[in-house]
């Protein structure tokens, strides 16, 4: 409609939270638009986790606000933040593990569900129909990810990258506008993460979600991602496009350090390996 404002899928103004004397997070802000996928990386202990904990409601901000489609979020429990738009996945999966595969994903559809109690109790038919209803979309979502044919299975006994893909399905089940990638690549093989990267590219274009992605994988996130924030020490040190990010002072002084003889060189003394930034200018 003509006139109205529009507002981006998430902003974070000024977010931060402190621990102790401790600054987690300090001053931190992001826009990301419709359909934008964003890359947040950071050494390790950069403050990236603790954003995602912000942004989902696990930590209460200390200072700062963020917004989804205009909407603040400050306050809202995480169930409250979830039914709002914002999904994620996590660094450790956290599946129902002697669950099957498909029930895990109908346990995200239960706001939507269109039968009460009694409904359920009498088995009435406006319950088959919803449970036929919402199984169905339930395998649509496992046929996104690869996991058709898997529906029965236990999702403990699904090998690590699919229980990663499970994850992602899960988190589509719930309708978000914003999905939270957590190291999404972690301990998966190039082909594995080859597919991942093929169904992100999926379901940002289908369901016309944004996405906000922490990964180690920098050959990964240089390629899937429009646009890199990046962290250290809780603030923000650089944020553009992939070749801005390769190549940028700060960035390279983050992850490899600086030795102080060498007038500022990047050298090996970073906090936390730094092969992973090694990987950064191969494909940028």
């Amino acid at each position: 409609m003509a006139g109205m404002e529009q507002y981006p899928v998430l902003r974070a103004k000024n977010l931060g939270i402190q621990f102790g004397g401790l600054k987690a997070v300090d001053n931190f802000n992001l826009e990301i638009g419709e359909s934008e996928l964003v890359g947040l990386i950071g050494p390790n202990g950069a403050g990236k986790t603790t954003v995602f904990n912000l942004l989902t409601g696990v930590y209460k901000p200390t200072e700062g606000s963020f917004y989804l489609n205009g909407q603040r979020m400050n306050g809202r429990r995480t169930h409250q933040i979830v039914e709002a738009g914002i999904a994620r996945t996590f660094q450790n999966i956290r599946l129902f593990k002697k669950m099957t595969v498909i029930d895990n994903v109908k346990a995200a559809m239960n706001r939507e569900l269109m039968y009460q109690l009694p409904q359920a109790i009498l088995r009435t038919p406006s319950y088959w129909r919803e449970e036929a209803r919402i199984t169905e979309r339930a395998r649509e979502l496992l046929r996104i990810v690869h996991l058709e044919g898997k529906e029965e299975y236990e999702a403990d006994n699904l090998p690590y990258g699919e229980q990663r893909r499970l994850e992602i399905a899960r988190a589509l089940a719930t309708d978000m506008k914003l999905l939270l990638l957590d190291e999404p690549a972690a301990g998966m093989n190039p082909t594995e993460t080859e597919e991942l990267l093929d169904i992100i590219h999926f379901i940002r274009n289908r369901f016309k979600i944004s996405v906000l992605l922490i990964e180690h994988d920098m050959s990964l996130v240089m390629r899937i991602c429009g646009r890199i924030q990046v962290l250290d020490f809780g603030t923000t040190i650089a944020s553009g496009t992939p070749e801005e990010i390769a190549n940028h002072p700060k960035v390279i002084e983050a992850y490899l350090g600086r030795d102080e003889d060498d007038g500022g060189e990047g050298q090996e003394h970073g906090r936390d390996g730094n092969q992973e930034y090694r990987e950064v200018g191969k494909d940028a």
